[in-house]
């Protein structure tokens, strides 16, 4: 039931992930930055406070009493995911929610669940699962072959997409003559997708490195809840340092764009509608939050964190993908493209049922 909870959580916080760029498509005559920081300001500064607030008593005094080194390296994580999470929007903007979703998250999952449990291996920390105990294991080997599965379909995906790309016709037209408005940029998304899904796995290191943080949140409620299990919402202190870093690269990289394309007037710009964008933009950061609230439930479930990475991961690429095909993003390609794409996404749903068969033989 715990294994059954946890990959149900992933999957909504998977959900979350995969949805939240679906309301900047509703913004109008705002540059990419101008929405792009409005939201952020919800992902990073204002919700984080307030979830650790409603979950987490003392939150603020947990983390005023952590040592400074924790702090600081949860924070350069940070910084890096920043950068990351950066250039995923330039990634979803070039590449389409489907495909640059499936690049830049395929990536990240790799890198995010397997460094930590190396790291693991070579340091003192306890109670954490290690990649020569992953390796030892049959749930260990089930979860990494699903991880290999998952890989595949991003393989796939990403043909999908190169085929895409030399199906689409210079001159702005469908096969079928219908109009097709795109950035779709395969060689600069491509680069920035790659660079984007690197830095991004830098959240798992970071919410790795402020653990001792969601250690006492955790054993300040078993004290106070005996027999209840693990707390649920443990990791929620962590993500109000972790995402200061990722909001001072968000911003910093904002305001200069802003600057550079004279779009400071964005903000107050009468002739577009203002409270609308303000409104979807606070929809689409508060959406992509609730990834991580329910991926620190799912967590909690799974005590296991880089199979509970793979799985979230893996759905966000599914719900991405399931994304594109609604928003007609394959519009105007070939039944072959489109098959393509279809197989990419059956291959990851493939790979969450065997990473989560892999965590049932956990104990």
């Amino acid at each position: 039931m715990q294994v059954l909870l946890g990959v149900l959580f992933h999957f909504i916080g998977g959900f979350a992930s995969g949805s939240f760029y679906i309301p900047y498509k509703k913004v109008k005559d705002w540059q990419w930055e101008s929405y792009w920081i409005v939201g952020g300001l919800f992902s990073w500064l204002i919700v984080p406070p307030v979830a650790a607030y409603l979950t987490i008593p003392g939150f603020a005094e947990i983390i005023s009493g952590t040592g400074g080194s924790i702090l600081a390296i949860t924070y350069l994580f940070g910084v890096l995911w920043g950068i990351g999470g950066l250039t995923y929007g330039l990634g979803v903007r070039y590449l389409g929610v489907s495909l640059g979703s499936s690049i830049i998250l395929g990536l990240c999952m790799v890198f995010g669940a397997l460094i930590p449990a190396i790291y693991y291996d070579f340091s003192t920390v306890e109670g954490k699962d290690t990649f020569s105990a992953m390796i030892s294991s049959n749930w260990g080997m089930t979860i990494l072959f699903g991880l290999l599965v998952c890989v595949l379909g991003i393989i796939i995906s990403g043909k999908a997409g190169t085929m895409k790309e030399k199906e689409l016709q210079t001159s702005g037209t469908d096969p079928h003559g219908e109009s097709v408005k795109t950035e779709y940029k395969f060689g600069l998304g491509m680069t920035v997708a790659i660079i984007s899904g690197v830095l991004s796995a830098c959240f798992n290191f970071g919410l790795e490195a402020g653990q001792e943080m969601a250690v006492i949140a955790n054993n300040a409620w078993k004290a106070a809840n005996p027999g209840e299990g693990e707390f649920l919402y443990r990791n929620n202190v962590v993500y109000v340092v972790l995402l200061w870093g990722g909001l001072t690269t968000n911003f910093i990289w904002c305001m200069l764009l802003n600057w550079r394309n004279k779009s400071f007037g964005d903000y107050t710009n009468a002739a577009a509608p203002l409270a609308k964008n303000y409104l979807f933009s606070a929809l689409a950061g508060t959406t992509w939050f609730l990834q991580f609230f329910f991926y620190g439930m799912g967590e909690s479930k799974l005590g296991n964190g880089p199979s509970s990475w793979i799985l979230h991961m893996a759905f966000i690429i599914l719900i991405a993908n399931m994304w594109g095909l609604l928003l007609k993003e394959w519009k105007g390609v070939s039944r072959k493209t489109i098959n393509t794409i279809i197989m990419g996404i059956v291959v990851i749903i493939l790979s969450v049922l065997i990473v989560g068969y892999g965590n049932s033989l956990h104990v």
